[in-house]
């Protein structure tokens, strides 16, 4: 699970410098970036959750 949520950040951030880069495309960067920071969230309540008393 850690690895996909690695990957997804990973595909995340190249979208985001992409649309950065790329004159036109600053939606996809905006896209990027919200996308980078859910995935982001989602992760670390996954691995909080995940570390809990057992």
């Amino acid at each position: 699970m850690l690895a996909l949520i690695g990957v997804l950040l990973v595909v995340w951030l190249v979208l985001a410098v992409l649309g950065f880069v790329v004159k036109g495309l600053l939606w996809l960067a905006v896209i990027g970036i919200v996308l980078f920071v859910a995935t982001a969230a989602w992760g670390a309540v996954k691995r909080r959750t995940n570390a809990g008393p057992r």
